[in-house]
């Protein structure tokens, strides 16, 4: 049941790392990279929880936020 239910963020941030990414420039402060954690995220607590662990990573992600290694919890 989780799978089918992130299965379309899955494709969407899949679309955005092969078609949108390497056309921009490298801004993400962290590694792993946002899309990369977000996917990992997803995988590990579904949705919801996973969903909520990449809002607040995304969202600290920015010249105010941290920066370096941060992996999913």
């Amino acid at each position: 049941m989780k799978k089918i239910l992130i299965a379309p963020f899955v494709l969407l941030i899949r679309f955005y790392q092969v078609a949108i990414s390497p056309y921009t420039p490298a801004t993400c402060r962290y590694s792993p990279t946002c899309s990369k954690y977000t996917l990992e995220a997803l995988k590990k607590y579904g949705l919801f929880k996973g969903g909520w662990l990449s809002l607040k990573r995304i969202l600290s992600c920015n010249p105010w936020g941290g920066d370096g290694y941060d992996p999913v919890p």
